[in-house]
């Protein structure tokens, strides 16, 4: 590939975007200052602005290199007032040049320059930073495969998916070419490392011109990304491609923004909210120095439309917030198509583009997953849609485990309907039985499963008010759809062993949960044990 010589006044703002068309609204004084500000990422909510400043005596290592780079911050108000900007504390800015690539939707996560290595700077690459109830943690540095031996020249960047599983990247495998090109990484969560960087290629990344600056809009189809390639308005402009399959290998040809986005300068670095609504993108507006500034988009400049879930998650006896564990995946589906972690507070954000049902699921150590249905499966405007989760705790005591009433449901040593008073039994409640028994994958009843399917029975009749709904759960080992249905042919067939016994099946509701209400961890073989269970949850007396 060819080189190209930058000039010197890009390099020194960062590749930030030259004038633009009067279209464009500075962010005003609050968030702007005397010195540059570059490389904006707004929040899915759109609440929240994050840049760099250059060249700001208060930054880190200004004493040393006056072109030192910090990231500041600024929130807005529902009247659309933006907050003093404030400089972010350690460890989103070290003693380096700092950079903000990404915020999780929920903001509780953030894609910083930098691979830090147990809370210190270790060289080039990726780190992730987490919202903890005392603020910031260390730095994660990411691990990818052949990175440091990919990336050799001076600049590179990145964005992430939404669901924290996909990386896009930009560098050059050539020393002293200032020509990058676009690469995709994704995460495996078993080796807890990233594949080795694959080039986009086709139209998007093509050779003897630069892409970069990249940003997945939050449909996690809609990539926009800075190059000097032919059709241009200018040096650099934005482009918008899509992606065509889940492979990240296949996207449309790339389009560009036209005239309201692009001038005869440099673009680079567009940064787009949940909504769509507003781009945001560094000027040159200020004496020489570049601002911060958005501008509103039209219906062909904008990603596709998703939806904004919010909510928090709560302990359903306290009834007050806790951290937990969210993942929502597409139904029906084999693995989780992506994660956000609730912050210290229980709030929690997602967004889920159109044209699915997802399921969104709560689980947190001792107490009972939560599953909601959310159908996008129709088109519709951008929404944000509030849903709060609560989780009733599984209080462990020796041997005894309780329901979210306080009541013994299972006593290890024998069964939950040995002994149990009729009268005291309440609407709604819980009894587990760890004594109906499967082999590993299959659904037929074991003959030592008899025995409690028999007291079931003889209580059911012995009772002809009662309606229960028996539900089987697995652990996590298989995928999520194969354990979705053998849990529910494993309910089936204790439904049809009761029918068999004289129980009227209009008073059964089977139900197969699969992995997703695990009562214990499914990291040791006695906790999945625990999890392979059929319960009896009362619906009527």
């Amino acid at each position: 590939m060819k080189k190209v010589l930058l000039q010197s006044v890009c390099l020194l703002s960062s590749f930030v975007a030259f004038a633009q068309p009067s279209k464009f609204e500075n962010l005003g004084s609050k968030v702007n200052s005397p010195y540059s500000e570059v490389r904006p990422t707004i929040s899915a909510d759109g609440k929240v602005l994050y840049f760099v400043v250059e060249g700001n005596p208060k930054n880190n290592n200004y004493k040393k290199d006056k072109a030192a780079q910090d990231v500041w911050y600024s929130e807005i108000d529902d009247a659309g007032n933006w907050s003093q900007a404030q400089q972010a504390g350690s460890p989103i800015n070290g003693r380096n040049d700092n950079a903000i690539f990404w915020v999780s939707p929920d903001g509780n996560q953030l894609l910083i320059r930098g691979k830090y290595e147990n809370g210190k700077f270790a060289g080039k690459g990726f780190s992730l930073v987490k919202k903890t109830s005392s603020g910031w943690s260390a730095p994660e540095g990411l691990n990818i495969k052949g990175y440091n031996q990919m990336s050799v020249d001076q600049y590179s960047g990145a964005t992430m998916s939404n669901d924290g599983r996909t990386m896009i990247l930009y560098f050059s495998e050539e020393r002293n070419s200032f020509l990058n090109d676009l690469y995709v990484t994704r995460y495996n969560e078993e080796k807890d490392e990233w594949s080795r960087p694959e080039r986009i290629a086709g139209e998007v990344s093509i050779d003897d011109y630069d892409e970069m600056s990249p940003f997945l809009a939050s449909d996690g189809m809609t990539l926009y990304f800075s190059s000097n390639r032919p059709g241009g308005k200018g040096e650099y402009d934005i482009w918008m491609t899509r992606r065509q399959d889940d492979s990240w290998k296949s996207w449309s040809s790339p389009v560009n923004m036209g005239d309201s986005i692009n001038s005869k300068g440099w673009d680079a670095y567009f940064t787009i909210d949940a909504k769509g609504e507003y781009g945001y993108i560094s000027t040159v507006q200020n004496k020489g120095n570049s601002d911060i500034s958005r501008i509103k988009l039209s219906d062909n400049q904008r990603p596709k439309t998703v939806v904004l879930v919010y909510g928090k998650v709560y302990n359903a006896q306290t009834k007050k917030p806790m951290d937990a564990q969210l993942v929502y995946d597409l139904i029906p589906g084999e693995k989780p198509d992506g994660n956000a972690i609730a912050s210290p507070g229980g709030k929690f954000k997602v967004t889920l583009p159109y044209g699915q049902v997802y399921s969104l699921r709560a689980t947190a150590d001792k107490f009972f997953s939560v599953i909601d249905t959310i159908d996008l499966s129709k088109y519709d405007v951008y929404k944000e849609i509030h849903r709060d989760l609560y989780l009733n705790p599984v209080v462990e005591d020796g041997k005894v485990l309780l329901d979210s009433n306080g009541n013994v449901i299972r006593n290890n040593a024998d069964s939950v309907l040995d002994n149990f008073n009729y009268d005291e039994l309440k609407e709604g409640q819980i009894l587990s039985s760890d004594k109906v028994l499967f082999d590993f994958g299959k659904s037929i009843l074991r003959a030592d499963t008899y025995k409690e399917l028999d007291k079931l029975s003889r209580m059911m009749i012995a009772n002809p008010g009662v309606q229960i709904e028996l539900s089987a759960h697995t652990d996590n080992v298989g995928g999520y759809s194969d354990n979705l249905k053998l849990s529910e042919d494993r309910a089936s067939a204790a439904k049809q062993y009761l029918i068999s016994k004289g129980v009227s099946a209009s008073r059964i509701n089977s139900k197969g949960y699969g992995e997703t209400t695990p009562v214990a961890d499914n990291k040791t073989e006695v906790g999945r044990q625990q999890n392979r269970r059929v319960e009896f949850r009362i619906l009527k007396k």
